[in-house]
């Protein structure tokens, strides 16, 4: 099998023409490699599905004008691009008539199945304009529908991938032809009933991974707005320095605590297999980037991490016992059946507390599953930060003028529930 490379582009990397033009630019300085690009859904895109599918269940009246919306946004993204759209324009409004015929019917009362149908949409058009622009401004590419290369469960909105029928599939769509250049959505799969899953949010890194382990990609190459690997988000901390190299292993720490630059799940199948990951600039690709592969972590550079838009939710047994083991098995099989994500946790004799992302129908759900033994108290709208590596300097600086009302210490990491600042 030809030794392939895999890129992904986020939606930042292809949020108008001018940016999907850059990614034409990248591509075109790999003439002689083979190359799998994975895309996801153009800028906002996302969000903006994730509003027209709560109009669909809650505002009915609303969803045509925002489908207009959206279309209009993507067929003036396709006339900038090439002096003669039109087979373009044809493509994406095939796509929106079959959108439009989703939001027809009634919904289904499984929110997560609908979110899937819905919002997968975002990556099946920007890689509809990206393939077929590519292909008029003469970068021969073929399209591939990603719902028939990565098979999952049905367990919707965080689809489980069957990697046995994934791998065979990938091999025999892409590893199979001649061809040099394939592109593919990011975020979705699809089950063996050919109904539309996605991977988690952020899962278009994923995507890429799988496309990686299944081809023993040589590579894989995250293109985005920043120079590397960063010890921190530049927006929040305007002295953040890049990282050039960390082993895997720091990499997954840095993952699990929420770092946004890699999806969690992205790691281990390249680990598995000992695929370098970069990450580059699309701004700058001549220049180096970052690298995650094995080696030895040589400066343990501070690594800050701030997740917004959280709960801190504490648990109390109503018969005042102790939290006991079975209480813990208890607790986290009913986070488990309403998915909620522990961000951190920590246990007293009499309480246990967990961070978790703010979902609110989920988060009422759970409380309502425990409230006949156990009294739950939770602060809305809090920040988990997490600091890799830290010291009593770096400590101060980050939780100057906030207030933390929780604290849990390891030997390398360190994590804080603040409210304030």
């Amino acid at each position: 099998m030809m030794s392939f490379k895999v890129f992904k582009f986020g939606g930042a990397s292809v949020k108008d023409a001018a940016a999907i033009e850059n990614l034409h630019a990248i591509l075109r300085c790999y003439p002689d490699d083979n190359l799998v690009v994975v895309i996801s859904a153009m800028g906002k895109t996302t969000n903006f599905l994730e509003k027209v599918l709560h109009a669909y269940y809650h505002d009915p009246d609303q969803v045509e004008t925002l489908v207009s919306e959206l279309e209009k946004q993507h067929k003036d993204v396709a006339i900038r691009l090439v002096p003669d759209p039109g087979s373009i324009l044809d493509r994406i409004g095939e796509l929106f008539n079959q959108l439009r015929t989703k939001l027809a019917e009634e919904h289904s009362n499984n929110y997560d199945f609908d979110y899937d149908q819905i919002v997968s949409f975002g990556e099946l058009l920007s890689t509809t304009i990206i393939s077929m622009y590519l292909n008029l401004a003469g970068l021969p590419n073929t399209w591939l529908d990603a719902r028939r290369l990565v098979r999952t469960d049905s367990t919707y909105r965080e689809g489980h991938v069957d990697w046995d029928t994934t791998v065979n599939q990938i091999c025999e769509n892409i590893g199979g032809h001649s061809d040099r250049v394939f592109v593919t959505q990011g975020f979705i799969g699809g089950t063996a009933e050919h109904l539309t899953t996605t991977l988690g949010r952020e899962g278009s890194d994923y995507s890429a991974a799988i496309m990686a382990y299944a081809l023993d990609a040589e590579s894989v190459t995250i293109w985005k707005d920043v120079p590397g690997l960063l010890n921190a988000d530049p927006k929040r901390f305007p002295d953040a320095v890049k990282l050039d190299e960390i082993p895997y292993e720091e990499a997954v720490e840095l993952s699990y605590y929420g770092a946004s630059i890699i999806h969690p799940k992205t790691l281990k199948p390249l680990q598995n297999k000992q695929i370098p990951l970069y990450v580059k600039s699309f701004f700058h690709p001549e220049e180096e980037g970052s690298v995650i592969k094995s080696c030895s972590e040589r400066n343990k550079i501070p690594s800050i991490i701030v997740k917004d838009h959280q709960t801190l939710l504490t648990v109390f047994p109503r018969d005042f016992s102790f939290i006991a083991v079975e209480n813990l098995s208890e607790l986290f099989a009913v986070f488990a059946k309403y998915r909620i994500r522990v961000n951190m946790m920590q246990n007293s004799a009499l309480s246990f507390s967990v961070c978790t992302d703010a979902e609110p129908d989920r988060v009422a759900q759970c409380v309502a599953a425990l409230h006949d033994k156990y009294k739950v108290k939770y602060n809305e709208d809090v920040q988990l930060i997490t600091i890799r590596h830290y010291n009593k300097q770096i400590i101060d600086k980050v939780l100057a003028g906030r207030t933390a009302i929780l604290r849990q210490t390891s030997r390398a990491t360190i994590q804080f529930v603040v409210v304030g600042g």
